[in-house]
């Protein structure tokens, strides 16, 4: 995957601008359509089993949503200037959506519903990998994924073990 700065912009947030345009939504089609394919995709899969026994159809479409997410979210970040509102909906949809696929994924295993399983993985591993390539892009070449998650835990530790030798 190619890091490129203006391929991040659009999430970034970082304006100069009043606290009344930050509130605003700048780019709505982008941002409606970063949420309506993510959520049409959970949304086909929740109610296909009302109106089919197949899952042939569900996972085409849930391809084929999710895709049109790549492929919305890829072309707008192109833009330049983006609102805080704007960010905290795509990282809110980028982090949401892939835990609830992976929700669907232990409840199709644990209630033994194995034909709905591929389904479900198609759906946990394109928006994981869509997830993981924008957070990689976020943190960039100033630190790997490993080390941000040993440092963020190695603090909360140190936080606690504060804590508890204040209460002493």
């Amino acid at each position: 995957m190619m890091e490129n700065d203006d391929d991040v912009s659009l999430f970034d947030a970082e304006e100069d601008v009043g606290t009344k345009s930050k509130k605003t939504i700048k780019h709505p089609l982008a941002s409606f359509f970063h949420l309506f394919f993510r959520v049409s995709a959970i949304l086909v899969y929740l109610l296909c089993k009302f109106f089919s026994s197949s899952f042939i159809a569900p996972m085409v479409m849930v391809i084929l949503l999710l895709s049109c997410d790549f492929w919305t979210v890829k072309g707008s970040g192109k833009k330049q200037l983006v609102s805080d509102s704007e960010s905290r909906i795509f990282w809110l949809g980028l982090i949401v959506c892939p835990i609830l696929w992976g929700i669907f994924a232990f409840s199709a295993l644990f209630s033994f519903n194995i034909k709905w399983l591929p389904v479900v993985i198609m759906g946990l591993v394109l928006q994981g990998a869509n997830m993981y390539g924008y957070v990689r892009c976020r943190v960039g070449g100033k630190t790997s994924l490993k080390n941000m998650a040993t440092n963020y835990f190695g603090r909360q530790f140190l936080k606690q073990a504060l804590s508890k030798e204040g209460e002493s």
